[in-house]
């Protein structure tokens, strides 16, 4: 028997109310009798908090699949209907320059071909070069685009060096086209290469080059960025030109290009997309400090690796093969979030370890800290065609990449500074809303993924 008298219990404020106990008897909650009766009682309560646990944890699983879907149907019409690129509308042309017969600059220009069609055409009004050159990149025919290009060279030429030069000293160097253009691909988008031998007035120590190829005020692009790889005037190196610097000169001193090299790096990672929303999906995942600054850490030496590697040509992988995989990597990152708040509910930001130190992290942790090395050795793989550098080695050239590679970590680094001390604040205030906010952030991300995993595959 148990003592009369009250008892203490975690459940005591149940002792207000009367029940019928097993048997039909009425009497106060835990106020005494039989011990089988308590016991009948307290699994009871037990089997019915469990079983209000389950509900609970049902409906988010299927409100997690709901948001899920909702998504979905409400982006995929967007997305459906653009293009597979998530770097936006911007393009970037590629100048090798190098010294040619009898004091000429030699330079090589890759241009996006279907930029260069109605760009050219728009600029010379030949309607006919808009039409053939159309039909042949719709129609993906290599030969058909070249032959567009050779039956309107003049107007290709001319538009190219209007907004193309080389000058030594105070004068202009006068270009003539070598050959006819032809036809390549850069990670899957088709390239012409015009080859321009430039004839200077004079021999001289250093010339300027200039690059607005594909403006702002034409309406068809914005941001166009022209990589200039050089070895001319015994000195070699790389330049980043755009509107706000649309010059450099071979006799600048190597350093005084970094902060272009910066600027590129910190506008790729703005730009793309891809790259954000990967950011994104780890910092939503991130249950604490110690493991968004883990993933960080892991994430940017994997693809400094692979990005150094790429740049300077000991690696080469299709971008066939490398942007299918960084949009499977964001639907994967994202729903690895989405799996454990299906699998822990309102447990899923707790860590599964009783250590506390500052790399202390539990089985799953390592396991996703595996998988985001894995991807950021991919995503240096996409930093390194999107900087698009085909130079020799040199010491010039590693600093130029270290540096457009420091302009990259800097706005990682930024972003995370600035977004999960908000969800740290968010989760230890008002727990269910820093679950469901980072809920819907990773299905949106990790629908997007999938999406542009389809299409870059697809080819649409």
């Amino acid at each position: 028997m148990v003592a009369e008298g009250p008892r203490t219990s975690s459940y005591s404020y149940l002792n207000s109310g009367r029940r019928l106990a097993v048997g039909g008897r009425a009497g106060p909650l835990f106020s005494g009798g039989s011990s089988a009766r308590g016991l009948v009682f307290t699994r009871d309560v037990q089997r019915a908090l469990a079983n209000r646990g389950s509900r609970m944890l049902g409906r988010v699983r299927r409100t997690v699949i709901v948001i899920a879907v909702g998504i979905a149907a409400a982006v995929i019409p967007f997305l459906g209907a653009g293009t597979a690129s998530a770097h936006g509308f911007s393009s970037t042309v590629y100048a090798k320059i190098s010294a040619g017969d009898e004091g000429h600059i030699r330079t090589a220009v890759e241009l996006e071909y279907d930029l260069l069609i109605v760009s050219a055409a728009d600029s010379g009004d030949d309607d006919p070069l808009f039409q053939t050159g159309t039909v042949a990149f719709e129609a993906g025919d290599a030969d058909a685009q070249a032959a567009a290009l050779k039956s309107h060279a003049s107007t290709v030429l001319t538009y190219v060096s209007d907004r193309f030069s080389v000058r030594a000293r105070s004068a202009d160097c006068r270009p003539t086209q070598v050959g006819d253009a032809t036809m390549g691909e850069r990670d899957g988008v088709p390239y012409a290469t015009l080859l321009l031998d430039w004839t200077c007035p004079e021999r001289v120590a250093e010339h300027e080059v200039r690059s607005g190829l594909f403006a702002d005020d034409e309406g068809y692009v914005k941001g166009t960025k022209t990589i200039v790889t050089y070895e001319i005037d015994g000195r070699s190196g790389s330049a980043a030109l755009d509107a706000a610097n649309p010059s450099f000169s071979t006799g600048q001193a190597w350093y005084e290009r970094f902060g272009e090299f910066f600027l590129l790096g910190a506008e790729h990672l703005l730009t793309g997309i891809d790259h954000i929303l990967f950011l994104l999906a780890l910092i939503a995942g991130s249950r604490r400090l110690r493991e968004i600054v883990l993933a960080a850490t892991s994430f940017t030496l994997a693809h400094s690796v692979t990005f150094m590697l790429a740049a300077l040509g000991l690696v080469e992988v299709p971008g066939a093969i490398v942007e299918p995989v960084i949009a499977l990597s964001i639907a994967v990152v994202a729903g690895w979030h989405l799996w454990g708040i299906w699998r822990r509910g309102g447990h899923a930001t707790d860590l599964e370890t009783t250590r506390q130190g500052h790399f202390s992290l539990d089985r799953a942790g390592w396991i996703r800290l595996g998988v985001v090395f894995c991807f950021g050795l991919v995503h240096g793989l996409g930093f390194a065609g999107a900087l698009g550098i085909d130079e020799a080695w040199s010491w010039t050239l590693l600093w130029s990449l270290l540096v457009f590679n420091v302009g990259i970590e800097t706005v990682q680094l930024t972003i995370i500074a600035l977004v999960f001390p908000l969800l740290i604040v968010l989760r230890r205030r008002a727990p269910k809303a820093g679950l469901w906010a980072t809920g819907v952030v990773s299905a949106a991300v990790s629908v997007m993924g999938l999406i542009w995993f389809v299409q870059r595959v697809s080819g649409s």
